[in-house]
């Protein structure tokens, strides 16, 4: 039997002595087969409308009939299904086949929300189609691993974000763009698995004939599959093709396989060394190229841990060894202060006993296999930080790869890195093999030329950028998005972060701001290198003059604004000042990976005290929070003196944790009346409860939270800031 040596290579690294036997034998031994070459699908199709009452009719057991040479004669599809409605955040407490009860139980059509619990597996739905962006949102796998255990076995739409289609491929789950294909289920036809695979890369077409991934592996492993060799020529690249160039593993390589091992050290939880190797990989990468790219770092969150934990264990092995356990990192940040807001009906349905589940699954496991776990304080309610948060602070650097359990693991490309959200299974798989696969994406280059004006932030620019007919339109979907200009490089790099972070509200692969002095001084700052390590570091990490987009956008700053992004989708931006009305908000709240950091602090603080200078406050009718995105930036607020600014101001002040931007602490709605601005990322329907919620910077939130209502932040103090 021919077996890989990079496999073999990267298998045998730090295996304690008598594991090295069962870890082999486990998989390569293990029978692996392709599926069959024909798919016959045998069920009915769900079609999911904008029209509650036709859900319901085929929820009932009624068929809806369906067009597909006259499409415009149908029902109008829901577009822009989230995640979050496929799976609500409670949901995911859920963490095996249970979750078929669950699926589309968040979907809201109209303005209902017409899927309850086992609806879907009861209908023998083998089908789901839906319109445009299907999947977008959070990168869990437990919507299409919900979807697969209700009995869905193709998800049909016009196009599908990256993650989740990568995840429906991972676990056996097809997707398809092809409407026709409804005739043929309908009419019991045999279809080539050929149709799914087409167009697909060499790599993604035989995780298809496999079924998914952790069986593509073991072939791999077994060297059963084909791995197609990167033979671009030296071409002018971007930021983001030079570093996958510098990660691409060359199966064949021996050499390449230790490199891929060598060990991380984890000494203080910081990285001690440039992770880039010297030489490429391969000389160049174009878009299109696909293969396994090495990781420097990898790390998963308690909603994704334990059923990766369950995963590696029931297919590799208890005590099978992860792959060099110092480059993997857990956080314990989703959950800390659920026990605050979760409803007395989540309670009776044992979901605070699942979520406390999670938490002790999640830190067996990284006890059992050596990984450093940052999770809850020890003397306070809190928890250390969140994965984004800390992980841009003290751990990614210029030029690495780093992947994590999140859609938004793009915040960490503010420095130059190319970091991207990958599911559950890609996630136990990296633990065996330490890389993941990829197809080197396009690049699209976001140009902000000029100087912003002093209210407006990182935060209305990437709301305006999300607005346009480009991104909306699902252009940009699986695109590398590079920001570059006089405006972005002004920005700093807690700024930048905010812009790289909601690359995946684009749809995007990530987001990438090359390094310069902002970098270097962020490096000298926050991980205490001399000047000239951390300018060694940014070195050669730009793009080349002439390097290839798929699309070049260029706005001007002193054209935006404050923006605003209206309650459904973060799309849905608009100039404040176009606003007719006032509307007046109940809730206000700065938090989270992407409004958490330092510099929104910063913010935050600066409007409370110019508030407390003219005699105001928070407003009477309004709850202000402000949570952390890390204990570092807890303690940078305790130097500046911010915390009391935020107490004689009226805020309240919650200990770092994801919290109500996932529908899990202070801050969320409880009334679909309600109206929230939020500085959070995300505003789809039922993510931070059933309430209205906008979408506004630092700036804006704390403004409106002090007038009352939705305004701009004045700093000139030309409009008086007044109580509702």
């Amino acid at each position: 039997m021919r077996v890989d040596a990079y496999e073999l290579a990267v298998t045998r690294r730090k295996i304690k002595p008598g594991l090295e036997a069962f870890v082999i034998e486990a998989l390569l031994n293990r029978k692996i087969a392709k599926r069959p070459q024909t798919v016959h699908l045998q069920g009915r199709i769900l079609f999911l409308t904008e029209d509650p009452e036709l859900i319901k009719k085929q929820l009932a057991g009624e068929d809806l009939p369906w067009d597909t040479q006259n499409p415009q004669n149908n029902p109008k599809l829901r577009d822009d299904i989230s995640t979050d409605e496929i799976t609500p955040a409670h949901i995911c407490f859920f963490f095996d086949e249970t979750l078929g009860e669950f699926p589309y139980t968040g979907l809201k059509a109209g303005n209902e929300v017409p899927i309850q619990r086992g609806e879907v597996k009861r209908g023998g739905f083998v089908a789901a189609v839906s319109g445009k962006r299907r999947g977008k949102g959070s990168s869990r796998e437990q919507s299409p691993y919900a979807e697969l255990c209700a009995g869905i076995k193709l998800v049909i739409a016009e196009n599908i974000e990256r993650i989740y289609k990568q995840n429906c491929q991972n676990l056996g789950v097809l997707t398809s763009t092809d409407f026709s294909l409804i005739d043929k289920i309908r009419s019991g036809q045999e279809m080539p698995l050929a149709v799914f695979t087409a167009g697909e890369d060499e790599i993604t077409r035989q995780i298809i004939e496999y079924g998914g991934l952790f069986k593509f592996n073991v072939a791999r492993m077994q060297g059963k599959v084909s791995l197609p060799k990167i033979e671009t020529k030296p071409r002018p690249m971007t930021l983001a093709e030079k570093i996958f160039a510098r990660h691409m593993v060359e199966a064949s390589s021996p050499e390449a396989a230790e490199r891929s091992a060598e060990p991380f050290d984890s000494a203080q939880g910081r990285l001690a060394r440039a992770p880039v190797p010297t030489q490429s990989e391969v000389p160049a990468v174009k878009p299109g190229d696909t293969g396994f790219a090495r990781t420097d770092l990898r790390f998963s969150h308690e909603y994704v841990t334990p059923m990766a934990a369950i995963f590696f264990d029931q297919l590799v092995g208890k005590d099978a060894p992860i792959n060099d356990p110092g480059s993997v990192l857990f956080f314990r940040d989703h959950l800390t202060f659920l026990d605050e807001v979760l409803s007395e009906q989540k309670r009776k349905m044992g979901l605070l006993d699942l979520a406390t589940q999670l938490k002790l699954k999640q830190g067996e496991f990284a006890k059992r296999k050596s990984i450093r776990l940052h999770g809850e304080l020890t003397d306070r309610k809190g928890d250390e930080g969140i994965c984004h948060s800390v992980v841009l602070e003290s751990y990614a650097l210029p030029g690495q790869l780093v992947v994590g359990s999140d859609s938004h693991t793009p915040h960490s490309g503010a420095i130059g890195c190319i970091a991207f959200g990958i599911g559950t299974t890609d996630v136990f798989n990296s633990w065996i093999t330490k890389d993941v696969r990829v197809r080197v994406p396009e690049s699209v280059k976001i140009v902000v030329r000029g100087k912003k004006h002093e209210n407006v932030t990182a935060k209305d620019f990437i709301l305006k950028i999300l607005s346009l007919d480009y991104v909306r339109s699902g252009k940009a979907l699986a695109k590398v998005i590079e920001y570059a200009g006089q405006a972005i490089e002004e920005l700093s790099v807690d700024e930048r972060a905010t812009m790289t972070n909601m690359a995946a509200e684009i749809g995007g692969f990530t987001g990438i701001v090359a390094p310069d002095q902002k970098a270097v001084e962020f490096l000298m700052e926050r991980r205490t290198m001399s000047r000239e390590q951390a300018e060694q570091m940014v070195d050669g990490l730009n793009s080349d003059a002439d390097a290839e987009y798929a699309q070049v956008i260029e706005l001007n700053a002193a054209d935006i604004t404050p923006m605003i992004a209206t309650p459904g989708d973060p799309g849905n931006g608009k100039y404040i000042r176009e606003m007719n009305t006032p509307v007046p908000v109940e809730l206000a709240y700065g938090g989270t990976c992407t409004a958490g950091k330092n510099e929104d602090m910063d913010m935050y603080a600066r409007v409370l005290d110019d508030a407390l200078r003219q005699g105001k406050r928070v407003a009477y009718s309004v709850q202000f929070y402000i949570q952390f995105g890390s204990q570092e930036t807890r303690d940078y607020c305790m130097r500046r003196g911010y915390l009391d600014i935020f107490q004689r101001a009226g805020a309240h002040v919650i200990e770092p944790s994801c919290g109500a931007c996932i529908n899990a602490g202070p801050g969320v709605s409880t009334r679909p009346d309600q109206v929230v601005i939020s500085a959070q990322n995300r505003n789809f329907p039922g993510r931070s409860g059933p309430g209205q919620m906008y979408l506004a910077s630092p700036l804006t939130v704390a403004a409106s939270a002090v007038a009352g209502y939705i305004v701009e932040y004045e700093p000139s103090a030309q409009r008086e800031l007044v109580h509702a």
